[in-house]
Parts: C-alpha cells; structure tokens; sequence
C-alpha cells in the first residue's frame, strides 16, 4: 500500500502558498517544496512547522538548506518545549489566532496546506474560519498509515512437543554504532528491536513514508515494504528503513 489521496499544489494553482504542519505531517509538504524548489524556485511560500522538541523538527537541516535557496520562502518553527539538548530562541508555545500572523502576516492572501494529528488539523480549520479565512483555499490531509485488512496466515504452525511457536523464533541483531547485541522476535521490525534494546534510531511516520529511520544494513537480508520514504539506489548502497524492516538473516546495523 502507498500513499494515497490528492493532497497537491498542482490541483490548486495559486501566486503564494502557506504550509501549515506539526510532526511527521510535513512530509507531504516537503515533497510539493522540494517540487517548487527543482522548478519554481521563486514562488511566494510560507512554510510553517510544529514540533515538541527543536530536535524533533523533521527535515529541519534540509529545509534551512532551501530556505537559503528559495528567495520566496519563508520559514517558521514553533516548539512546545525547551530541550537540554538544543538552545532555541524561536517561537514557543501551539499556533493559535496571535501567532499565526506573526509566522504568516498574509496568511489570508494564500492557499493553504495543513497535515499533522487531527486534533493539530481541527484547531487550525477552526481558527482559519474565526479569522475569516475563505475556507474554499484550505486543503488538508490526514497523515496515517491505511488500513490494512488481516488475512489470515497461509500456513498452519506444526503441532506436537517438538513445535517451536513462532512467536518465540529470534534473529540475532547487531547494533554496531551503539556496541548492542540483541535479538528480533519474529514479526518485529528492526525498529522495534531497536527501542526494546535501548539503541535510539529517529523515527517519525513508522510506516516507510517518511524516511526518518534510515539506517545502513552492513550484513544480513530484511524483508523490507515501505511507501516511498527510501530511493532504488540507497537500497543498493545497504540502507533500509528500520519502520518497516524485518530480519531474514542475522544482522549487522550500523546504529
């Protein structure tokens, strides 16, 4: 299953755009800026994302990198928190009818994209309406996996004394970076083995749109199904998205 939906600037032309995203949210966002920046570098774009923490604004070096090169956008982050590990000296605290014109002092003369959680989507919706804003220019997507419908096993686990469940099967993993021995259980993603192991690897959307968890595969096969958050030849270099990965082998990760 990929990504689905019409969530495009392409079917809503506009003279400037205002990008409106908290967490893992802005990565339908990233695609349309990285789209303007290849071919429309000097489009009027408003790009505004919220985070918890400033070392959890996805894309933050990436989209600083454009900033520098598109003389039509202008970004603007807002946290929730302080964090002992990053200074910030940006805006704080949740968007709401003060600082949205201060982010986007014309946010009523653009078209506007908003993803993230729904209680995020639902208190812009509501604030751009009390604002006036003509909601026929707001456009909006929610941003989660499919639904997927279960199909039961093709197979039947063996019975009798000498039948190991599945569940109990494990795969050596190795987590070089962090010096971590540990083991996969069956089903679980090297993600999950990861964080039941104390290894921290970033993470974001958690089903292989994102991107965020790429990590170098330095030995060892996973059965690997993303939605696109991973390129044909980063696949051939070794790296796989720990999200949506699961060990056929015993492993080798570079984290």
């Amino acid at each position: 299953y990929g990504p689905a939906g019409d969530f495009s600037l392409h079917s809503h032309p506009a003279a400037k755009y205002l990008f409106i995203s908290a967490g893992s949210g802005v990565t339908p966002m990233m695609s349309m800026l990285r789209w303007l920046n290849d071919c429309a570098p000097w489009t009027d774009v408003g790009f505004v994302n919220c985070a918890r923490r400033p070392e959890e604004i996805i894309f933050r070096k990436e989209l600083e990198l454009l900033g520098s090169r598109m003389p039509g956008l202008s970004l603007g982050f807002m946290i929730e928190e302080r964090s002992s590990r990053e200074g910030w000296f940006g805006h704080m605290g949740r968007i709401d009818a003060i600082r949205l014109p201060l982010l986007a002092p014309d946010f009523r003369e653009r078209e506007i994209f908003c993803c993230g959680p729904d209680p995020f989507m639902r208190a812009v919706r509501q604030m751009l309406e009390a604002a006036g804003f003509d909601m026929s220019r707001y456009h909006q997507e929610s941003f989660a996996a499919p639904a997927v419908e279960e199909v039961p096993a093709p197979f039947a686990v063996p019975a009798g004394d000498d039948a190991k469940p599945l569940a109990e099967a494990v795969t050596p993993v190795r987590f070089s970076l962090s010096n971590v021995d540990a083991e996969c259980v069956a089903g679980q993603t090297v993600l999950q083995t990861a964080r039941a192991s104390g290894v921290r690897i970033p993470a974001a959307c958690e089903f292989g749109l994102c991107g965020t968890c790429k990590v170098k595969k330095v030995s060892g096969e996973v059965s690997m199904s993303h939605n696109g958050g991973i390129l044909d030849h980063e696949i051939d270099d070794g790296y796989i998205l720990a999200c949506c990965s699961r060990p056929l082998s015993a492993l080798d990760i570079e984290a």
